[in-house]
């Protein structure tokens, strides 16, 4: 690799804002803020909206609605009976 190319890659803390989830990983992204982990050694924070915690695919806690197909919404849409 080229010298002083590259990001710098070190473990930073991701927390999920919406469960308090936090976990440990390597990353390039940079953040002001830091939280101290239970090595208790000081990582950089980063907040993330979703993660594997809230996210619904990997909770199993998604809704699927059932829309029908096409002619049923455009029925539906204009108040039309079906025959």
């Amino acid at each position: 690799m080229k010298p002083n190319i590259h990001p710098d890659y070190r473990k930073v803390v991701f927390m999920d804002t919406n469960s308090g989830f936090k976990f440990l990983s390597g990353s390039t992204m940079h953040s002001s803020e830091t939280t101290e982990w239970e090595d208790g050694q000081t990582y950089p924070l980063i907040k993330v909206e979703v993660s594997s915690d809230t996210h619904p695919f990997y909770t199993g806690r998604q809704k699927f609605a059932d829309k029908g197909g096409r002619a049923e919404r455009f029925m539906q849409k204009y108040n039309m009976k079906q025959k």
